[in-house]
């Protein structure tokens, strides 16, 4: 049964109905959308390896949050970045620390724990699942891709990674198949390997490399 099917009165009062349902969920602000699809396309360029692309989203993104004039909002879409590029094992993040003075307590929090600082870190701030990786030292309970990368990034920046969250991490990425990351973490377990005399696996690890980076 439609709307117009009904007694003309039964119509109206259902119509009414829905449509106050629908003004009691107002539409997010343009800008949201903006900010949140340009990162999204940053996030699968960076992820992927396309570096070009990745930064011209990532322009679009900023632009986006800052024509809000709220430093947390771009400091929102700062973060962003630098957690996908800790996810890689870049931890370079100017544009967050360019205006890091005016971002939230848990902002900053989180910047931190991506660079390994989390010496007098105020773990509460952060996001859930990585309060649990600085209770616990491990990725046990991050089942997210990505968040499982960002949070092995920030164990590995921080000295407390373990080599069962190496493994891990590659892992993660390879399921995705975000070359990035992928190759990121290849280099950390050849490394590992090489530096325990463990030959054979460091070649193991150099032919996946060379089959991930197209040699």
């Amino acid at each position: 049964m439609t709307i117009a099917s009904l007694p003309r009165k039964a119509g109206l009062a259902l119509l009414a109905i829905v449509l106050a349902g629908c003004a009691a969920t107002p539409k997010p602000p343009p800008w949201q959308n903006d900010v949140r699809d340009a990162l999204d396309g940053f996030t699968d360029a960076w992820l992927h390896g396309d570096g070009g692309a990745a930064e011209a989203d990532f322009a679009r993104a900023r632009r986006a949050a800052g024509a809000t004039g709220r430093f947390d909002n771009v400091a929102q879409a700062e973060l962003v970045r630098c957690g996908v590029r800790a996810a890689a094992l870049d931890y370079d993040c100017p544009g967050f620390a360019a205006i890091a003075q005016d971002a939230t307590p848990a902002q900053r929090a989180y910047a931190a724990y991506l660079d390994g600082r989390w010496q007098g870190l105020d773990a509460g701030l952060l996001p859930a699942q990585h309060r649990a990786v600085v209770a616990s030292g491990s990725l046990a309970g991050v089942a997210d891709p990505l968040a499982r990368l960002v949070a092995a990034g920030a164990l590995l920046k921080a000295g407390r990674i373990a080599p069962g969250d190496v493994g891990a991490a590659v892992d993660a990425a390879s399921s995705q198949g975000w070359r990035r990351p992928l190759l990121a973490w290849l280099g950390v377990q050849e490394r590992r390997a090489l530096a325990a005399g463990d030959d054979a696996a460091a070649r193991a690890v150099r032919r996946r490399i060379e089959l991930a980076s197209g040699e």
